[in-house]
């Protein structure tokens, strides 16, 4: 692996949304089928039908297709309800290139809670400087459609 790799930075994304830790937490892993912006950021595109975020660590990430066919995205490593949650990340790529995601709840006031989402590890991935430019603009509207989402189901 090129040895410039390891001086790349991860992505960092930070939302405050109105909820409390424990619901952003269950709202980012067990209602995802709900906010996940599937058409524009998923394996399937237009044969995309549902995400499930499973629970607890060496619990899978998968996407379903139409045709019932699946794609797993990643695995949990970490989870740590409400404050933390930690997976691999290889979404149409081979495991054994997998990022890793970090996403913490942080309590900011009565009702109040900030998401941050910390996407590293790219020295393991072939493309890992232009893979991470691509993810650094593509969590803006994930995070973007998380944040939506809390707001109205408050």
């Amino acid at each position: 692996m090129p040895s410039n790799l390891t001086s790349v930075e991860p992505v960092r994304k930070s939302v405050t949304v109105p909820a409390t830790p424990q619901r952003a937490f269950e709202l980012f892993t067990e209602h995802i089928h709900e906010w996940w912006p599937l058409a524009t950021h998923s394996v399937g595109a237009e044969h995309a039908v549902g995400v499930a975020f499973g629970e607890g660590a060496g619990a899978a990430i998968v996407e379903t297709m139409a045709d019932g066919t699946t794609s797993v995205w990643g695995t949990i490593t970490h989870w740590e309800p409400p404050h933390r949650v930690a997976f691999t990340w290889h979404p149409g790529s081979p495991e054994a290139e997998a990022t890793r995601v970090e996403v913490t709840f942080t309590q900011d006031g009565p009702g109040r809670t900030v998401v941050r989402l910390v996407h590293s590890g790219w020295e393991r991935r072939p493309d890992g400087a232009s893979a991470r430019e691509s993810y650094d603009s593509g969590w803006e509207p994930v995070i973007g459609r998380f944040a939506e989402t809390a707001a109205i189901s408050r």
